[in-house]
């Protein structure tokens, strides 16, 4: 099938390239001309596992091209996603206006009917909207546009296996012809037919995703309500932390016994410097802003929205009780990513700790495989390193930000030699607090500090 996807970020991009991966001829289209000349040169802007391989294979075999000229896009596309921003405004609703700006261009140079699908964020009655939009629009009434919903579920680093290897494939429509249209996009993958490039070759036998077919509302809606969840997870599990160090728990062994529980889970209930990135704060704050909307309080999920803005407070106590004195402290930062594997530092926590530091007067070092070339531009103070040992000599302190392998397999024996204070304050709960103090370490983390001398270890 011919497809057209409008914006080249990191679902967009993302999109395309798996949609060539499994045999479409995709054309792609942003407003970024920069973007749009590293794509064609075959350089890719972002940073994502297997993105690159993936776009190399399609660019090879003729299935994937770039274009400024979104009209050029559009007349080629007999499907059209979208995949542009729809972020914050400062009430939290979603800013709808890239969505409203590709609806006139959809409507103004189609020359034929299209599927018109969203791929971006939005919030419940998008759809209804957008296709209002591109009827008003329209020059003819002899095109028809049909919208459907196609939600991401699409984690950053790990967005191509996601992608090509899916939970659930969530399709929202209002006829059957559409839903036919995007079963047939999504066939191949749904019975990986394709090269896989996460599994070198071959796709491993597993089970069939599930494909749902929903209304346009149920399918915005599922996106904004799964995210939100994993959102209510992670803060549920730092305040269970904060209660850990006032009684003298661990957090770990709290946690780990209640994701065994198979109605719970596991994963997203680990304590630490909270979520960043764009996804989640914006899509709780866009979640919260519709429900007020139509009259429905969501206290649950501003509680988990309040706690989360609460991390950061608390991670820099436990570097201010243990350094006293900011000013003048050299002290490395470990991670500027929102979380590893990306290079995106959109509301990433360590950037606020960053800031934070730099106001207070400390002498500020910084290492991240990843994401050092955007930070630089936000911070060009910083010292940047490539080799977290070279970052770690003579400092102060190392606050760990970003769960990055690389610094979860440090060689701290070899670190301690380096720097002039062994004294680490772990944002992400990387290391056994037993181990880190063998090492002869001062160690802070989060909620995992037993009692010690007749008191809590609240702070710490």
């Amino acid at each position: 099938m011919h497809i057209c996807v409008i914006g080249c970020g990191y679902v967009g991009l993302v999109t395309a390239a798996c949609l060539a991966e499994a045999g479409h001829d995709v054309i792609c289209t942003d407003i970024d001309s920069d973007r749009i000349d590293k794509l064609n040169a075959g350089i890719v802007p972002i940073y994502e596992q297997h993105l690159d391989a993936i776009l190399s294979s399609a660019r090879k075999a003729r299935r994937i091209s770039y274009t400024l000229d979104a009209g050029e896009a559009i007349r080629a596309g007999e499907a059209i996603f979208i995949c542009v921003g729809t972020p914050p405004k400062e009430n939290g609703e979603a800013d709808l206006s890239a969505i409203d700006h590709v609806a006139r261009q959809i409507a103004e140079e189609a020359q034929s009917s299209k599927l018109v699908i969203e791929k971006s964020t939005v919030p419940a009655r998008t759809g209804f909207e957008l296709q209002r939009a591109l009827g008003a629009y329209s020059r003819t009434g002899n095109i028809k546009f049909r919208v459907a919903s196609n939600p991401e579920f699409l984690r950053e680093g790990t967005a191509v296996a996601d992608f090509l290897h899916p939970d659930r494939i969530v399709v929202g429509v209002e006829d059957d012809v559409s839903a036919a249209q995007l079963r047939e996009i999504y066939e191949p993958i749904l019975e990986h037919r394709f090269h896989c490039p996460v599994h070198q070759g071959k796709c491993p036998a597993e089970h069939k995703a599930p494909f749902l077919v929903t209304t346009i509302n149920s399918a915005e809606l599922i996106k904004h309500a799964s995210n939100s969840f994993l959102a209510l997870k992670i803060s549920y599990a730092n305040v269970i932390a904060d209660l850990c160090e006032k009684i003298g728990a661990n957090v770990d062994e709290v946690t780990h016994a209640m994701g065994l529980d198979p109605r719970i889970g596991g994963q997203f209930l680990k304590a630490g410097l909270g979520f960043g990135g764009f996804c989640f704060p914006k899509d709780v704050q866009a979640f919260i802003h519709l429900s007020a909307s139509v009259g429905v309080d969501f206290d649950m999920l501003k509680a988990a929205e309040k706690v989360n803005k609460q991390r950061i407070d608390r991670y820099l106590e436990k570097v201010c009780k243990a350094l006293w004195i900011l000013k003048g402290k050299r002290i490395t930062v470990l991670g500027l990513a929102f979380k590893a594997n990306t290079d995106d530092i959109r509301f990433a926590p360590a950037l606020e700790v960053v800031k934070r530091l730099v106001d207070q007067g400390a002498h500020v070092r910084a290492c991240d495989p990843e994401a050092m070339d955007r930070a630089k531009h936000s911070f060009p103070q910083l010292q940047y390193h490539e080799d977290p040992y070279e970052a770690l000599r003579d400092a102060d302190a190392a606050l760990v930000c970003t769960e990055w392998d690389i610094f979860r397999t440090l060689d701290w024996v070899r670190a301690g030699k380096l720097m002039s204070r062994k004294l680490v304050i772990d944002g992400r709960n990387l290391y056994s607090p037993a181990v880190m103090r063998e090492l002869g370490f001062e160690y802070y983390s989060f909620g995992r500090e037993p009692l010690s001398n007749g008191r809590t270890a609240s702070g710490y």
